[in-house]
């Protein structure tokens, strides 16, 4: 990990690359500083072919609270711009990573917090967690891509339901809906969260990637289109030296060592 005092700590674990939001005073509630760390991580992150899953948690006794509302009481146009700008830029780089992005959640997951969450391939989170979108009780509509994940993860009228009423959710509530895979004790999340993301990393890196941009961009094709996609995904898989390892194993009989090529 990087000093204790930054916004952002970025670690590594063999191939697993860790991101833990840092202001744990704040209930790590993001800032300029943290938003711009963030992005500096994404792109650094990205430019690393070596890493093969990411972790993303919060430091102290939540995952995070949101936006700094300090941020946006002191200037509300500039203060937003300021925090969405470099978050905005941030996920759209890790969307377009081969690595899954795996988020561990504890305490508390609201407003930013939550949509960062939603952006996550998979989501394990505490028992006694909370989760609220909470957007609507400052007066606002949603950032941090929330409006894209959230219907597709739970339907349009469940998605308006959390969104347009601002309740709090408890952990075996948004497991029901699908907005978290697993719920855990919380003495157990750190580990077995960094095992889930271990157990990614040592997948077949560039089918996962293939994989997760197939799903999440289902909806805006027909079926002939997303066939078409499906076949182009396959043959650049087929070129890997993971799918040789993949065909090899099989025959053997033996589990695949893969190497992420």
């Amino acid at each position: 990990m990087t000093t204790s005092d930054a916004p952002l700590l970025v670690g590594r674990q063999g191939d697993v690359a860790t991101l833990r939001f840092n202001r744990p005073g704040a209930l790590n509630a993001i800032d300029v500083p943290m938003a711009n760390a963030f992005l500096a991580a994404a792109r650094e992150l990205a430019a690393d072919k070596s890493v093969r899953a990411v972790l993303l948690s919060g430091a102290g006794k939540g995952f995070m609270a949101g936006g700094d509302l300090a941020v946006l009481q002191a200037d509300p146009v500039q203060g937003a711009a300021d925090l969405i700008g470099p978050l905005h830029e941030a996920l759209t780089v890790l969307a377009g990573m081969d690595a899954p992005l795996v988020a561990q959640v504890h305490g508390v997951a609201a407003g930013a917090g939550l949509s960062l969450m939603l952006q996550a391939d998979f989501v394990l989170a505490a028992e006694g967690t909370r989760f609220n979108l909470a957007y609507v009780n400052i007066g606002t509509s949603c950032d941090v891509g929330a409006s894209w994940a959230l219907p597709r993860l739970v339907g349009l009228r469940r998605a308006l339901e959390i969104a347009m009423l601002g309740d709090m959710l408890d952990a075996a509530e948004a497991e029901r809906m699908g907005l978290i895979n697993r719920v855990l004790p919380a003495a157990e999340l750190e580990a077995a969260s960094m095992a889930f993301a271990q157990r990614l990393a040592d997948g077949p890196t560039v089918a996962l990637g293939r994989l997760r941009r197939l799903m999440r961009t289902s909806f805006e094709r027909d079926l002939p289109g997303q066939l078409d996609a499906e076949s182009a995904a396959f043959r650049e898989c087929a070129m890997t030296d993971d799918f040789r390892l993949g065909i090899d194993a099989f025959f053997a009989k033996k589990a695949p060592q893969f190497t992420g090529r």
